[in-house]
């Protein structure tokens, strides 16, 4: 993994990968053989690429080798709590307590390409971004019935909160937080539900 290397892309930048990207999707999100779960296709998630990226604050990082090993893009969550609109049941409250600090950020998805040591790449990814934006907490939603990312983000170290709805939605998600600092891991212990069957996208 020492040769994979992340870099941070500007828009006209992910404009220029667009294809490359959405074939890292169609590739990390394949169906698996009895899998009765249909994700978005390509061009949907090139469409919510486009429309994340109109989002103050967007920002996209992406890890390289001989090609695009994964990447993870999103914004920061809005202090005024707007992001969690739908949300069942209390918000925990360390975690309405980043997001009104401005120290939440919002992933968009995680794309890693099938690989033995995947798990330390997401997180490699995923930390930058945080980073990158002084962010103690990562948060994203994941529709409920996709069983298999919601999978794939509990082994990446995202922790389930809880159920959300948007007002006028069909679609139930399930709620996920990525403590960025141990301290904030420890805050949130105890306040995880863990699905059965498990997390990125949706947002």
């Amino acid at each position: 993994m020492a040769s994979v290397r992340l870099r941070r892309l500007n828009r006209r930048l992910v404009e220029d990968l667009r294809e490359d990207l959405a074939d890292l999707y169609v590739e990390s999100r394949a169906t698996a053989p009895g899998d009765g779960y249909r994700r978005p296709g390509r061009q949907d998630f090139l469409n919510r690429v486009t429309a994340d990226m109109g989002r103050p604050g967007f920002v996209m990082v992406i890890a390289e080798s001989d090609g695009l090993m994964g990447c993870a893009f999103g914004f920061p969550v809005r202090g005024d709590g707007s992001w969690w609109l739908g949300f069942d049941g209390v918000l925990p409250r360390s975690v309405g307590q980043l997001t009104v600090s401005g120290r939440a950020f919002a992933f968009g998805d995680i794309l890693i390409r099938p690989h033995p040591q995947e798990r330390e790449l997401a997180r490699r990814v995923q930390e930058r971004l945080l980073a990158d934006h002084q962010a103690s907490l990562g948060a994203t939603l994941v529709d409920g019935a996709d069983h298999p990312t919601l999978a794939a983000l509990h082994s990446w170290g995202w922790l389930d909160v809880g159920e959300l709805r948007r007002p006028l939605g069909a679609t139930t998600f399930r709620a996920l937080v990525f403590p960025a600092v141990e301290q904030t891991a420890a805050r949130l212990e105890g306040l995880v539900t863990m699905t059965g069957g498990g997390g990125a996208g949706g947002l």
